[in-house]
């Protein structure tokens, strides 16, 4: 479990950035493709990233010998410039003492000796990485995390005008909860506790890592929380929706369209307005997409919320609206 400790400053000062931020999505997808995270429904996006990432690319893995990556790669910023640019005006000792970190007393590899000694050319080692890892798995795809952030950051906002803080924090992940000023998230091991002490928390969604949340803390700086969010499936480019006839034999009509209107959450009495039917007929189309794994459905006191899953969204053919 993680366990974020809020002071009444930090509810002050909590922010979600407007725009993604290319370096930490990068970091996110790079991640999920190598752990293997998302199992069977992100082999194939797994697949793909992996057989067409350039040579160029392959020394990044040097940084996460342990799937532990050194905290100075941790930034944020508008574009893949900006972002490097933090990154390479991060202090020696900063950097000298996170490659010791994750290294240990294993040999790390040459240009990795390099960025620790501060060497030009390993850090251009560095940049080319990034940049031909950016333009194989994110560049093709950028407009639609634009678009899922846009879309993420609207909702965040509305949640914050008509609930307040604390609920809008709790809706970003059904599980969690604030209870006394503490945000808790099941489902993380070992029990971790981080106090804000008055920096704030930067909110980050990520639309490439479906385990979370991730969390940055370093002293002195905001905390930034990284949590899955969008569809539940790698974003793709935009191209030909599947056909609506196809799946309308199979799953029928109606239910191909409760299919597509969860994509957003809908209590019974929204699907069968939307549907223009019954809510005993809405309930039962949410049941048999339920039974099928294509949603999902969650009770709070007497009502429930259905939901699309990742499967539903696969079969659907459906990117972002």
């Amino acid at each position: 479990m993680l366990r974020v400790h809020f002071t009444a400053e930090d509810f002050a000062r909590v922010r979600f950035p407007p725009r993604p931020a290319p370096l930490q999505e990068l970091h996110a997808a790079l991640t999920t493709a190598v752990t293997r995270r998302g199992g069977p429904l992100f082999a194939p996006w797994r697949g793909r990233v992996l057989r067409s990432l350039p040579t160029a690319a392959e020394p990044l893995a040097d940084l996460v010998p342990s799937g532990s990556p050194p905290s100075f790669l941790d930034v944020l910023g508008d574009t893949m410039a900006d972002g490097f640019r933090q990154i390479r005006d991060a202090g020696p000792g900063l950097v000298r003492s996170e490659l010791e970190r994750v290294y240990g007393v294993a040999p790390a590899p040459r240009w990795v000796r390099g960025l620790h000694a501060g060497d030009e050319t390993a850090w251009r080692t560095l940049h080319r990485g990034q940049q031909a890892a950016y333009e194989t798995v994110l560049a093709p795809v950028w407009s639609v995390v634009q678009d899922l952030h846009r879309e993420e950051f609207t909702r965040y906002a509305l949640a914050v005008a008509e609930r307040g803080v604390a609920a809008a924090l709790t809706g970003l992940a059904p599980d969690s909860r604030l209870h006394e000023g503490v945000w808790e998230w099941p489902g993380t091991a070992p029990t971790r506790d981080v106090f804000l002490d008055g920096r704030g928390l930067v909110l980050l969604p990520t639309f490439h890592h479906p385990a979370g949340p991730l969390l940055q803390d370093q002293p002195g700086r905001p905390a930034v929380l990284t949590y899955p969010a969008g569809p539940g499936l790698p974003p793709t480019a935009r191209g030909p929706a599947v056909p609506a006839e196809a799946l309308a034999a199979v799953l029928g009509r109606t239910r191909l369209d409760a299919l597509r209107l969860l994509a957003e959450p809908h209590t019974t009495t929204s699907l069968a307005r939307a549907l223009h039917v019954t809510n005993a007929t809405a309930s039962s189309h949410a049941a048999a997409l339920r039974s099928a794994g294509m949603a999902t459905t969650t009770r709070t006191g007497r009502s429930v919320t259905h939901r699309r899953t990742a499967l539903g969204t696969l079969v659907a053919g459906a990117g972002p609206p």
